[in-house]
This record gives structure tokens, C-alpha cells and sequence, in this order.
């Protein structure tokens, strides 16, 4: 027989972890001799963990056949053979290869048939659950996921408790009860972490819950378990099949938090790997355009959320609010219109509301945003949450602002300012302390107008928002009013620079030395007085430079 040195090795690298080292030893090692139908088994697992999918699903098979080839197969035998067939069922499923997903749970189905108190028939009850979610059956998903969690009580099965828990909470979620829901997540995290649960259906459940969490509008605990799912994915280095959705949710969150920075090299890491699947590229690209549109780099933006859309992820609301910073309000109001004449659930919507609202109210649309802002009121009374109750009352400052009632605006923006600070959101923080100058402002409260303008123009600064910064000194009367001298030349550097690009692209743009650039940003910040390429920036935006 020969050596097969591969064995020992594939088999510590998967005790160990190294999901990439364990297929490639494993696969080496059965180029010598036939594995143990056991080894083919964790050949398949560590495939699908470092995203080899096509060695997963020959393995899977491979392990099927193996355990009904056995001569004179044993119930046990039989139901591995089931079990086999149901995980690639269930993964080509999630892959929307819906026929060979449907033959191989046939396959399953009809192997579990044959035993009736098997436990196999409650992983086979989730795939109908994710059907009938498709379909909108709350209460029907709802059912079926209950009656597979009992299963899993019944035979002591972690995995399968969990994963039935966790689709119960999407269930829940779909119901509109946001509390039930995320307890049911809670739940479904803990049972995941059991020491028998293996690292597939773990990941599944992190994942989905983390999703889930981030649909209820439940940032605080998406923060908590975004932390539990980040420590178990960052832990394995070799793991592909969960660290792009982890990294993009880590993305989302790091944003709302005001580290845009650390949330765009998360995205980036995800564009970058070759294996990462469509609807993570979208999602990742989507959350680069928001960065990108924060920090007022609108070309990239533009570039960012195209690309998300040509991986399958709608571009808005985002796209529409990058429309209304470039001063296109009209496309903007379509693009956002468009999703909203297409999106019928509540929670979907309000995902999109706060945008409508203000993209409305920039057109002086205010009858428009005033049915806006009752709806998005009656989604969060309807579904408590700590997010939606803010965005709701933000909403409300902002119109009665709009509609020149500072007086009704100013309780409501108070509101609004101390749920931001506890939820963690400086960009938010600011842009409310923005809204409260104006509103003191409107009150005759100058002195303290310019405590919340100063306050929030230190914020903006120290994130970037180059945006928001010039629309809140363009809203001010100026300290100086002096006209700078810039040369055309430098203008083209600022107008560049505005765009996102560094000081090397806008050499390469303008086929001179990158040290002329430095040179000409140099005295151009000189010139206007500022002191970094933010302000420089603000600066464009406030004096209108960016045209022609």
C-alpha cells in the first residue's frame, strides 16, 4: 500500500482547524489509498468551510453512496447516507441550484422514510421552512420551525435545535414581532454554542442571527453577537464560507459607529476574495458606496454602488441620497420612489423611509414628507425598537423644522440627539446638533445655535464628512468674508481632490510630477485656510467649485 503520510497530516489540520490544509492533505491522502467513509465525511466539512465547494458536494456524494454501498447497510448506515444527502441538498439550495437541491433531499427524504422516528426527518423540515418564508407564511414557517425544534429535543440534538430556533426567530420576524424575534435569536446563538454543535450549522445560525438582529432595526444586540461571530470566524484564517457576510455585517455596524475608516478596509477585504460569492460582493460594495458618499468622494461612491448593483443588491437608498448631494434631487425622488412603490413590508420599508423623508423635504415636497413621517411613526409603534423609534422622531423634528415650527421641532430633536448618543452613532449625534442650530437659531437662542453648529462641526470634521461640514458653515454667516485667489490650475487639484481621488491618481489625471500636486494642494489650503484635505473639500462643496 503506499504511504500515505497525507492522512495524519489532513487529520490534525482538521482537529486543528485549518479548514484549506485539511481538504488539500485529505484529498492528497486518498490519491494513495481509498479514506474511511468518517474521513471522507470531514474531507467534505473542511471543503465547504474554506469555500471549495465543488470538492464538498463530490465528497458529500462520494460519502452517500459509501455508506449505501456497504454490504448489508445498517440503519445507521443509512441515515449517515440520508444525512449526507440532506446537507448537499441543503447547501445547493442556498446556491439556488434548485433542481439538484431538490433530487438530493429526495434522496434524503426517501432514506429517512424508511425510519420514521429518525431525527433526519427534522433537518428536513428546513427547507420548507425557507419556502414558505419566500412565500410570506409567517405562521406557517413559524409552525414547522417549532415542530423541528422539538425534534431536535427529542433526540438531543443541538444542531438541529438551533438551526430550527434560529429560522423560528426569521419566522417572527416576518411576523413583525420584533421581540420575539430577537429573543428567539438570543436563544438560537446560545444553543449554537454548544460544544457538540459542528462548525457548518454554527455558522449558519451566527450568520442568519446576525442578519436577523440587523433587519429588527436591533443594533445593540447585533453589536453583542457580531462580536461572538467575528471572534469565532477571525479565530480560523481558513474559513471562507461565513467571514464574508461577517465582514460585511462588521462593516455596517463599525459605520453606524463613526470608525469609516476600519469599515471600508472590512468591505475591501471582502471585494478582494476571489471566492467571495455574489451576494457578499454586493452587500460589501453597497456599504463602500455609503462610506464614500459620507466622506463626500462621490465618483468612487457612484462607482461602489454600480458595482453592487451589478451583483444583485439594490443600490438604494444609498444611490438616492448620493443624487441629492450632487444637487439631483429629481433623480434622486424617482430612484427612491421606485423602492418604495416595490417594497411592501413594513420593516423593508422602513429601512428606506428616513431617506424619502429627506430627499422630500429638499424639494419642498412638504405634504409628501408629512405621509412619509406618519408612516415610518406607525412602523416603529407597530414594532418597538430603540433605532426605528429614533429614526421616527428624527423624522418628526425635521418636518416640523421644515414646516417652520422650531418650537414643535426642538423636544423632538432632543429626543433624538440622546438615542444617538446611546446608541454609539457620532455621524448621527452630529447631523441632529446640526438640525437643533438651526432650530435655536429660528428660536432667537443664538448663543446656543453656535454651541451645537461648533460641536457638531467638530464631529464632522474628525470623521470626514466633508458633505455635511459645508452644508452646516454654508448655513452660517461667514467670519471672514474674503475672496481667495486660486489658480485654475489648483482648481483642478481641489475639484479632483473632491472626487476621491489621492494626490497620485490627480497626478496621473493631470500628467505632472506627484510632488506638483502635493505642491499646488499645498498652497491652495494655504490659500483658503484650512488645514487638511476635509476641509479643503467642505470648502469646494460651500463655495460651489465642484461644477464646470
Amino acid at each position: 500500500m503506499p504511504e500515505r503520510t497525507d492522512l495524519g497530516a489532513g487529520l490534525v489540520a482538521f482537529a486543528e482547524r485549518r479548514w484549506d490544509d485539511a481538504c488539500t492533505l485529505l484529498g492528497g491522502a486518498e490519491a494513495a489509498a481509498p479514506l474511511l467513509l468518517d474521513q471522507l465525511e470531514m474531507l467534505a466539512r473542511a471543503a465547504a468551510l474554506c469555500g471549495r465547494d465543488d470538492e464538498a458536494f463530490d465528497a458529500l456524494a462520494r460519502t452517500y453512496h459509501g455508506y449505501l454501498a456497504v454490504e448489508a447497510p445498517t440503519d445507521a448506515d443509512e441515515l449517515r447516507a440520508a444525512r449526507a444527502a440532506f446537507w448537499l441538498g441543503y447547501r445547493l439550495g442556498s446556491l439556488h441550484e434548485r433542481g439538484r437541491s431538490h433530487a438530493w433531499l429526495a434522496r434524503s427524504a426517501e432514506l429517512a422514510n424508511r425510519h420514521p422516528g429518525a431525527v433526519e426527518h427534522g433537518y428536513l423540515l428546513l427547507p420548507g421552512i425557507h419556502h414558505l418564508l419566500h412565500l410570506g407564511d409567517a405562521a406557517g414557517s413559524a409552525a414547522t420551525a417549532a415542530e423541528a425544534v422539538a425534534i431536535g429535543f427529542r433526540h438531543s440534538d443541538a444542531e438541529l435545535q438551533a438551526l430550527g430556533t434560529q429560522l423560528r426567530g426569521r419566522a417572527l420576524l416576518a411576523d413583525g414581532l420584533l421581540d420575539a424575534a430577537v429573543d428567539a435569536f438570543g436563544e438560537a446563538m446560545l444553543l449554537a454554542a454548544d460544544d457538540s454543535v459542528t462548525e457548518l450549522p454554527r455558522g449558519l445560525v451566527y450568520c442568519s442571527v446576525l442578519d436577523g438582529c440587523q433587519q429588527a432595526f436591533a443594533v445593540e444586540r447585533a453589536r453583542e453577537w457580531a462580536e461572538v461571530l467575528s471572534d469565532w470566524a477571525l479565530a480560523q484564517p481558513q474559513l471562507l464560507l461565513f467571514t464574508g457576510r461577517c465582514r460585511v455585517h462588521r462593516a455596517e455596524l463599525l459605520c453606524l459607529g463613526g470608525a469609516w475608516q476600519a469599515a471600508l478596509a472590512e468591505a475591501e477585504t471582502v471585494i478582494a476574495n476571489p471566492r467571495a460569492e455574489a451576494h457578499e460582493l454586493g452587500a460589501a460594495n453597497y456599504q463602500r458606496g455609503e462610506i464614500y458618499r459620507l466622506r463626500g468622494e462621490f465618483a468612487l461612491a457612484e462607482v461602489a454602488y454600480r458595482d453592487a448593483n451589478d451583483c444583485g443588491h439594490d443600490p438604494h437608498p444609498g444611490l438616492a441620497l448620493l443624487r441629492l448631494a450632487e444637487g439631483r434631487a429629481d433623480d434622486a425622488a424617482a430612484g427612491i420612489g421606485r423602492v418604495l412603490a416595490t417594497t411592501e413590508q413594513s420593516l423593508s420599508r422602513a429601512q428606506v423611509l428616513p431617506a424619502a423623508i429627506e430627499i422630500a423635504l429638499t424639494r419642498g415636497a412638504i405634504a409628501d414628507a408629512a405621509a412619509l413621517s406618519a408612516e415610518l411613526d406607525r412602523i416603529a409603534q407597530a414594532h418597538p425598537s430603540t433605532l426605528l423609534e429614533t429614526l421616527a422622531v428624527q423624522a418628526s423634528g425635521l418636518l416640523a423644522l421644515a414646516d417652520g415650527r422650531p418650537a414643535d421641532a426642538l423636544p423632538q430633536l432632543r429626543r433624538a440627539q440622546s438615542a444617538w448618543v446611546d446608541l454609539d452613532s457620532p455621524y448621527y449625534v452630529a447631523r441632529v446638533r446640526t438640525l437643533l442650530g438651526e432650530c435655536l437659531s429660528a428660536l432667537g437662542d443664538g448663543e446656543g445655535a453656535r454651541w451645537e453648529q461648533t460641536a457638531a462641526e467638530a464631529a464632522l470634521v474628525r470623521l470626514g464628512a466633508a458633505p455635511d461640514l459645508a452644508r452646516l458653515r454654508a448655513g452660517r454667516p461667514a467670519a471672514d468674508s474674503r475672496q481667495y485667489a486660486i489658480t485654475p490650475r489648483e482648481l483642478q487639484v481641489l475639484r479632483l481632490a473632491a472626487s476621491g481621488l489621492t494626490n497620485k491618481a490627480i497626478a496621473t489625471e493631470l500628467q505632472v510630477s506627484t510632488r506638483t500636486v502635493d505642491r499646488h494642494m499645498s498652497e491652495l489650503m494655504r490659500r483658503i485656510g484650512v488645514s487638511s484635505r476635509v476641509a479643503a473639500t467642505a470648502y469646494a462643496y460651500e463655495h460651489g467649485l465642484l461644477g464646470g
